[in-house]
């Protein structure tokens, strides 16, 4: 096996290729990505069907597949003689997950014979400040196929790099300037937050849950009949989370706001967003998406963490991994919230559900969203998509700082037309900014 560096290119004489990225794992290591971009001679992709990522896991023509992840090892797979003739090189690109590439130990891509397992060339990588990167291509030279090492950083991100290509993504509006965050009167102590943070004095002892007006009942259902609209419910006595039956979670009703307290025990610390929904028939593919936006108190968007970037604030805001099908029992996307590690300009957090390939939530089985205690697995709060209106994106609900300290939940139910949460960030920062 050959070794080349930054730059170096060879040809390569086998037909079936295998292009493998592995890095050395351990605490604080973010995770990687690999992905590929078909490119014709303008640069550029002919669709979007030919950028091929774990979302995406397959070329229609079947020519380049992403083979999934195995541990601290992630590649796809090309068959040259099966691309299209248009298509002029494939670039093979990387994703990092929870932080840069610099904190990525050991990176390297090796290029080997699919048929034989015979490795090629071996591409050792010397990683930077950014989260994407261009690792390597394949391109045509003269009628062959040779390899060309890259290893060149995008601080865009994979969604910038993606973009540049020609691929649709759905890009945000810029974030309008952010403005110093207003202390709050009392915040819990800074566990796991950043190095340096000191903690504020502690808070006084426990009283009675103070009252919102408009709080969640508990009508020991998860909502109400299909087509029903929540704004025409009787507005329900005030009921707070310590005080829960232990018959069953809180349903999701539009515009209420719980209190995140649990009783004699303070705060909740850790909370789950999950999202679930069944398979469609034989033939189909129905891939709902959860994504959690973060604002600080002026409503101006922080970072926004879905399947195409993964981790934010050192993990405390965390996206446990994509599903593209439904398959599985229980929840099929997660996103953990660390409170307490959250940095003190996050204010609110934003949870949508979108449908990536445009079903409509009232065509898809099952499908549901929820609010979870992480700690002890208790479901807060539930929402029953399916029962829902025939639209492609719903802004759930809201994790808001509250002026005493605790966390509140809010919820929003409101929805639009959209198949990214990159369309819902000036609407979900409407619901940010709001009293």
């Amino acid at each position: 096996m050959e070794t080349i560096s930054k730059g170096g290119n060879l040809p390569i004489g086998a037909a079936s290729v295998r292009a493998e990225l592995s890095w050395t794992g351990g605490a604080g290591v973010p995770d990687v990505d690999v992905s590929a971009l078909l490119l014709q001679e303008s640069g550029r992709v002919s669709s979007d069907d030919d950028f091929v990522f774990y979302n995406q896991p397959n070329h229609p023509g079947g020519a380049v597949r992403h083979t999934g992840k195995s541990g601290t090892r992630d590649a796809v797979e090309g068959d040259q003689d099966r691309l299209p003739a248009s298509v002029d090189r494939v670039v093979l690109a990387a994703s990092a997950g929870g932080g840069p590439f610099a904190r990525v130990p050991g990176l390297r891509l090796v290029l080997s014979d699919r048929t034989s397992g015979a490795a090629i060339v071996e591409f050792p990588i010397s990683a930077g400040p950014e989260t994407a990167m261009l690792t390597g291509e394949l391109y045509r030279r003269a009628g062959q196929w040779k390899f060309r090492a890259i290893g060149q950083g995008y601080a865009s991100g994979l969604a910038g790099l993606a973009t540049d290509f020609g691929i649709s993504v759905d890009e945000a509006p810029p974030a309008p300037a952010q403005q110093p965050s207003p202390a709050p009167q009392w915040a819990p102590p800074a566990v796991g937050s950043y190095p340096g943070a000191t903690p504020p004095p502690p808070p006084p002892p426990p009283g009675p849950a103070p009252v919102f007006p408009g709080n969640v009942p508990f009508p020991g259902s998860t909502g109400g009949p299909p087509g029903a609209d929540p704004d025409t419910k009787p507005p329900p006595a005030p009921v707070h989370f310590d005080k829960l039956p232990a018959r069953g979670p809180v349903s999701l009703v539009k515009g209420a706001r719980v209190n995140l307290v649990k009783t004699g025990a303070g705060p909740l610390v850790q909370v789950t967003m999950g999202l679930g929904w069944d398979p469609a028939a034989a033939g189909k593919k129905i891939d709902l998406d959860a994504s959690a936006i973060a604002f600080d108190a002026n409503g101006a968007k922080l970072e926004v963490v879905w399947f195409m970037h993964l981790k934010e604030f050192r993990g405390a805001l965390w996206h446990t991994g994509d599903n593209v099908s439904g398959q599985g029992e229980g929840d099929d996307e997660q996103i953990r919230v660390d409170l307490l590690g959250l940095p003190q300009q996050v204010a609110a957090i934003v949870f949508t559900i979108t449908s990536f390939r445009g079903h409509k939530f009232s065509d898809v089985r099952n499908a549901f969203c929820r609010l979870l205690d992480t700690d002890t697995g208790q479901e807060l709060v539930r929402y029953e998509l399916s029962d829902s209106q025939p639209a492609t994106a719903v802004i759930m609900a809201m994790l808001r700082r509250t002026p005493a300290g605790p966390w509140e939940m809010r919820a929003i139910g409101e929805f639009h037309d959209a198949k990214t949460v990159k369309k819902l960030i000036e609407p979900a920062a409407v619901h940010a900014r709001a009293p």
